[in-house]
């Protein structure tokens, strides 16, 4: 059995060509044609991701959102004709794991599902803070604590570190990296990462012997424990 995947759209040709194409990638789908049915389905069963519309009848995307996070963290991919910077922000804030613009490419609308579950996959316990040996790094109040003193990160720096940290001994390539920290439609040089990770060797470097943050030549980067754990 599949992946579960909610979609809310009210238009049964954009709703059908995405049922297509998502069951052709092995997804369940159910398909809500309004906001009030929407909340229905959720009640029903949990789906592992929601693909929601936010021009809607009954009620629109934004209420549908905000109801659902009154209970759950499900993922929540906003689908919209409104490409406003407004729009957008709006619906991260209130709880949308990502956004995305009408009209669209299928291939991107895959690519964007997988990415927001494979940031899903962290473990509730480690989602925004970890701790390791004279290393705490705080994605709830966006700080880095190396050796007991603060030090100043940028928000994108940190959220590298973390999401390497986040699975320890596990090698991402540049283009993962740039996929699930800065996000599908970042088309910059993949060298930034190497430029983020160079930063961060300076301030985290030779602070503990229990891990490190290794490049793995021809390949990408990882967060090596070697010899201690996650506290």
């Amino acid at each position: 059995m599949g992946r579960n995947i909610l979609v809310v759209e009210d238009d049964p040709n954009i709703s059908d060509l995405i049922r297509m194409y998502l069951v052709k990638e092995g997804f369940d789908v159910r398909i809500a044609g309004d906001g009030g049915r929407a909340l229905e389905e959720f009640a029903k069963g949990v789906p592992d991701l929601i693909l929601l519309d936010i021009m809607l009848p009954v009620m629109d995307g934004w209420a549908v959102c905000a109801k659902i996070r009154e209970t759950s963290k499900v993922p929540i991919i906003m689908l919209t004709a409104k490409s406003e910077v407004f729009d957008k922000i709006h619906g991260l804030e209130m709880g949308a794991d990502d956004y995305i613009i009408k009209p669209f490419e299928m291939k991107e609308l895959i690519a964007r599902i997988n990415a927001v579950l494979r940031r899903t996959e962290i473990p509730d316990d480690t989602k925004k803070r970890l701790v390791f040996d004279k290393l705490i790094i705080n994605l709830d109040s966006y700080e880095l604590i190396v050796d007991g003193k603060k030090v100043d990160t940028p928000p994108k720096e940190l959220e590298l570190l973390y999401h390497l940290a986040a699975t320890p001994n596990r090698v991402y390539t540049r283009n993962q990296l740039l996929d699930e920290v800065w996000g599908f439609d970042y088309f910059g040089d993949s060298r930034t990462v190497d430029v983020h990770i160079k930063r961060l060797r300076e301030k985290v470097e030779n602070v503990s012997d229990q891990w490190a943050l290794k490049t793995v030549w021809g390949v990408g980067y990882k967060f090596e424990l070697t010899g201690g754990k996650q506290q």
